[in-house]
């Protein structure tokens, strides 16, 4: 197997286990009354933006302005659910990949790259705190490498915010434009390999699960005998972690080093991009590490509650980047979409799923990448006539939400056509 295509394989399992957090989160907050109403509180807020508005006194509480991001207007609170509805249809209908398309859809939407990248990390906390049932998940929690992955997780989170506000103060285009070229790398690469992967699947005329994909070496790497994470767990530098007890006699070995480095790069790349870090741990643990899925999974629900909560707090939320309308509005979005979505896999073929995913993924690369034009013009970089420039950009996001939009009402009309059969299995 190709670099490439096995760095894909990896990806995809770790987007796959971070949908399945993802859709037990949000079953956790909609069958529980209390954290129904604790959704409700959160929305209070809105209320009372709204309520300061016509009184006239929106200076007080928020304005257009980055620093004072809690506008509120009704239309950006529907377009905040639409968006967080798409991204939960893909999360769940495909059971990876819908968080990549929040930022590129609020910063084509017209929200600042830094308002959107803490507004999803916002989302993201919100969700975990409400839905996350921690205490049933403590049996696969391996305590010190929380610990030592929290440590790096934090000096990374505080050095990618530390660079996005920078950037930002520094320049608001050139902010955008990293963070557009950052979503056009990684995008390009997913789509891309997504997109090959369903042309062979179909070639062959295989059908597969909407939500299989876990990469193949996915047990060999996880067992730490071989490969990088043998050669990891062989170092004795102190102080050395004991986990996996329960799984191999003695327990594994690693030095809490690696394991915070790995920290580092997750939180930075959290903090950089506003998508939580959860789909980069699941490979780090797993194919670096050689951590076992099966402590992976609860270290991990640790792991994204105290990322994204550090880094939208301490990161964004103090320095006024968090946009609270939005926050909320993509949060019930999702709720919603990603029980649609989990539905509808039960009466479709998973390999079209397949399709439309790969299609997805590589709007959100357009979309990024038809605005970058703009914006290097805007830097003074390039030398474009601004009807081109802005064409591009616009043609960019015609493009991303078109194909958004007909997924979603694939999906759902989909869903609603099946009501009956979904009814039964219910």
């Amino acid at each position: 197997m190709k670099r490439g295509e096995k760095l894909y394989r990896m990806f995809m399992a770790a987007s796959m286990a971070h949908a399945r957090w993802d859709y037990e989160v949000s079953m956790n907050i909609l069958s529980n009354k209390k954290r129904l109403y604790l959704l409700g509180f959160m929305l209070l807020p809105i209320v009372l933006t709204s309520v300061a508005f016509a009184a006239d006194v929106v200076g007080a509480l928020g304005g257009y302005k980055a620093y004072t991001p809690a506008y509120y207007s009704t239309s950006i609170f529907v377009v905040s659910i639409v968006i967080g509805m798409c991204a939960g249809l893909i999360t769940g209908a495909i059971g990876a990949g819908g968080g990549f398309i929040i930022t590129p859809a609020l910063m084509s939407a017209g929200v600042k790259g830094i308002l959107a990248v803490g507004t999803d990390l916002f989302h993201i906390f919100a969700k975990a705190i409400m839905g996350t049932a921690v205490h049933k998940k403590l049996g696969n929690v391996s305590i010190a490498l929380a610990i030592a992955f929290l440590v790096g997780s934090g000096i990374g989170v505080t050095v990618g915010g530390t660079i996005n506000r920078a950037l930002y103060e520094a320049n608001p285009v050139l902010s955008d434009l990293f963070i557009s070229l950052v979503y056009v790398v990684l995008l390009g690469f997913l789509g891309t390999y997504a997109l090959l992967d369903f042309l062979k699947l179909s070639k062959a005329g295989v059908d597969v699960g909407a939500h299989s994909g876990e990469s193949p070496h996915g047990a060999e790497a996880a067992s730490g005998k071989v490969g990088l994470p043998a050669k990891l767990q062989a170092a004795k530098i102190p102080p050395l972690i004991t986990f996996d007890e329960d799984l191999a006699p003695g327990g594994k070995r690693i030095p809490a080093l690696f394991v915070a480095i790995c920290g580092a790069i997750v939180g930075f790349v959290a903090a950089i991009m506003g998508v939580g870090g959860g789909f980069l741990t699941f490979p780090m643990f797993v194919y670096v590490l050689g951590v076992s899925s099966f402590t992976t999974v609860g270290t991990d629900i640790l792991q994204i509650i105290f990322t994204a909560g550090y880094a939208s707090i301490a990161q964004y939320a103090v320095y006024g980047y968090i946009f609270y309308t939005l926050a909320m509005g993509m949060l019930l979005g999702s709720l919603i979409g990603v029980q649609v979505g989990a539905f509808t896999t039960k009466v479709v073929k998973g390999i079209h799923i397949r399709g439309f995913y790969a299609i997805a993924i590589l709007a959100g690369f357009v979309n990024r990448l038809f605005a970058l034009p703009e914006k290097l013009k805007q830097m003074e970089l390039i030398e474009i006539s601004d009807a081109l420039a802005k064409g591009l950009s616009q043609a960019g996001t015609w493009i991303f939400f078109i194909v958004i939009g007909i997924f979603s009402v694939w999906v759902i009309s989909k869903f609603l056509g099946n009501l009956k059969i979904l009814r039964g299995e219910v």
